[in-house]
């Protein structure tokens, strides 16, 4: 009860409601709707701005109301269609990344906070525990039992924040690093096809965010 309900207590008075609203919904998503996958998302932009060269950037539109497409990604696409200049498209959607960034790492942080809380919660019981366990030295028979609770709670603690809260952190943290190449390939995208670039300059510039290993090679 001490561990789960400090660590609760603590993190909710760290946080503000929006961060802790955040967090539930990126805990949800990241369980139940992996990331993109980024060596597809690349190819899919490149196709994205092959096909806009080819036929004009009103091709895009039917994109915007496919399921798959994230907010911003649509964003991205509305704006190439609706004809805005590359310079705004850059602006609008940097701006939308770096927000976006903002409050994924402000969840991810609840639950980080929350992993560095339970084992202190852990110790806090154990040190209750042998304070109950020093007022009965008159009874030998409840020593036993009494130590056992007490360590059980360190145990719980360093569990529940290492085993559980630290590495559901982990993913929120590696998941947002994994989004903002996503949404940052979609940007370059959007920034190419506004400016009628050859779809070969928008495969170099993405391979700059790229990792080595999922660079692309499609006109080599």
């Amino acid at each position: 009860m001490i561990v789960v309900g400090g660590t609760i207590a603590v993190t909710i008075v760290s946080f503000a409601r929006e961060d802790l609203a955040a967090c539930r919904r990126q805990l949800a998503r990241a369980l139940m709707r992996p990331v993109a996958d980024i060596a597809d998302v690349s190819g899919y932009v490149l196709q994205m701005a092959e096909a806009a060269r080819r036929n004009g950037p009103l091709t895009l539109q039917p994109l915007m109301k496919d399921k798959g497409v994230e907010p911003l990604q649509a964003r991205a696409i509305e704006l190439v269609v609706d004809g805005i200049a590359a310079e705004d498209v850059e602006r609008i959607l940097r701006t939308e990344i770096e927000a976006q960034q903002a409050r994924s790492r402000h969840g991810a942080a609840v639950l980080r906070r929350a992993s560095e809380v339970a084992p202190a919660m852990g110790l806090i019981g154990t040190l209750v525990g042998l304070v109950q366990m020093l007022g009965n030295l008159q009874d030998p028979a409840a020593i036993g039992p009494a130590m056992a609770i007490s360590l059980l709670t360190t145990f719980y603690g360093a569990l529940v924040g290492n085993m559980a809260l630290a590495p559901l952190a982990g993913k929120l943290e590696r998941n947002t690093d994994a989004q903002a190449i996503v949404d940052t390939l979609f940007m370059l995208g959007a920034i190419s096809i506004a400016r009628q670039e050859n779809p070969r300059r928008l495969e170099m510039m993405m391979n700059t965010v790229l990792p080595p290993e999922l660079r692309l090679n499609h006109y080599d």
